[in-house]
């Protein structure tokens, strides 16, 4: 069974000149400017907006209230059909449909950022509360216009490229938001922080208006997908305005995720259960990864300048060697390359964890596991938009986007449960145990599509 529903056939590159030239790419280039917007506002109003409040005097209690702010980003999935088929008025029509979402959603976090920046946490922190969702639903729509974008903007081959720029941009505008953020708080004050902050949303204001808008493709079995729900639900014919808006919703929000289960059969449930496991290792170990390093006796400045120096190169690194390794040989064998390193990767947290601590055997960790990380965040998101009909790019993302987190938090919460009764040791060896089911399940769906294509 083929699972690449993109009509765009990932081909394989001989030359490594030729794999290393797609990042000269304008789309693959533009890719680090969206990234940057897109990673910019996710600190704001997380960890960030936690350091300006208890700056500010707030209580631990009431910090911790602002944290459900960031349940926004994880029902994405609830809105991206409207971002799929709805267009803006005026704008659509001139900017074309994912460009008219993301400079609006843009816009609504340039906003919000100011907005937060206007308020006082001693006497507003209700409108600093609205402010901060309106900042976090902006920038969750933005990520589904900027998924969709990315997917329909070039073939699946480019995928592991465009994420790696992706990851390059983002984890800029991570350092920015945060450190840059806290130079300028101690500088100036919050306020002028968040003020700068919002003025460099224009940068993906302006890389908005810049780039070009992708071709949207017809999609056959989409259309056909949707006309049969129509038939059998007997909404075919558009007798009434409710019989209307019924249709449409079966059009935008059901049809996706019927449309998956009837393109990949008996597969499907397999695939979710892949994109549920893939990122659980890894994201599970990353939980108690500081704890570790400040019980092993690191000082926050040391853990601070390895993560920062080796864990930000590495981690780039690692996308971009992710991304020509997409390019070279397909998404098969790099996905299933990176699930071994995640593996790997905690075997070396096991050897840290029993050896001598010093500053060169943490330096190798931590780059070891930005390396391997940015290598398989790159091949699984090409995975990923290789899974999605370009009819149904920004709904069908945002759902597997949802999926590939929120199995992987849920089991990471456990974690100090695990190091209290067992150790960091057992601990690093059952995250990486973790990391086996997806393994597995790569092996047999690569399986599954060999046998399928005999």
């Amino acid at each position: 069974m083929n699972t690449n529903v993109n009509n765009n056939k990932v081909s394989t590159i001989k030359s490594w000149r030729e794999s290393y030239s797609v990042f000269a790419k304008p789309r693959v280039i533009g890719m680090i400017f969206l990234g940057f917007a897109a990673g910019l506002p996710f600190l704001l109003v997380f960890s960030t907006l936690s350091a300006w409040l208890r700056d500010e005097g707030v209580t631990r209690t009431t910090i911790g209230f602002f944290s459900w702010v960031g349940i926004t980003y994880s029902i994405k999935v609830f809105w991206a059909p409207v971002v799929d088929r709805v267009p803006i008025p005026w704008l659509t029509a001139r900017l074309g449909k994912r460009r008219s979402w993301m400079l609006l959603a843009q816009i609504v976090i340039a906003g919000g950022l100011l907005g937060m920046a206007g308020s006082d946490p001693h006497t507003q922190l209700a409108i600093i509360a609205i402010y901060a969702l309106i900042v976090a639903f902006g920038s969750a729509t933005q990520d589904i216009t900027i998924d969709a974008y990315r997917i329909e903007a070039v073939d699946d081959q480019f995928q592991g490229a465009m994420a790696a720029t992706y990851v390059f941009g983002y984890r800029l505008a991570l350092l920015v938001a945060g450190a840059g953020s806290f130079y300028l708080a101690e500088g100036q004050s919050w306020n002028f922080a968040y003020v700068t902050m919002a003025a460099l949303m224009s940068i993906g204001i302006v890389t908005t208006l810049a780039i070009t808008e992708p071709e949207h493709e017809h999609s056959a079995s989409a259309e056909k997908v949707e006309k049969q729900l129509e038939a059998t639900l007997g909404l075919d014919k558009q007798k009434s305005f409710a019989e209307g808006t019924g249709r449409w919703f079966v059009d935008a929000v059901v049809s996706p995720f019927v449309e998956f289960f009837e393109r990949n059969g008996r597969m499907a449930l397999i695939i979710l259960l892949l994109i549920a496991t893939y990122k659980m290792s890894d994201i599970t170990m990353g939980v108690m990864a500081n704890p570790f390093y400040i019980d092993l006796g690191f000082t926050l400045k040391e853990i601070a300048n390895v993560a920062k120096i080796f864990g930000f190169f590495m981690s780039i690194a690692g996308a971009a060697l992710g991304g020509v390794f997409v390019v070279r040989y397909g998404i098969k064998r790099p996905l299933m390359v990176g699930a071994i390193l995640i593996i790997l990767t905690n075997l070396l947290f096991v050897w840290l964890a029993i050896s001598e601590p010093n500053i060169i055997s943490l330096a190798i960790v931590i780059s070891a596991d930005n390396l391997s990380g940015g290598f398989a965040t790159s091949a699984f998101i090409a995975y990923l938009s290789s899974l999605t009909n370009r009819a149904y790019t920004a709904t069908q993302y945002a759902l597997f986007s949802s999926l590939m987190t929120l199995p992987a938090k849920f089991m990471g919460g456990f974690s100090g449960i695990i190091v209290d009764a067992a150790g960091y040791a057992y601990f690093f060896l059952y995250a990486g145990l973790l990391g086996i089911p997806a393994l597995l399940l790569i092996i047999y769906i690569l399986n599954q599509q060999d046998i399928s294509l005999k």
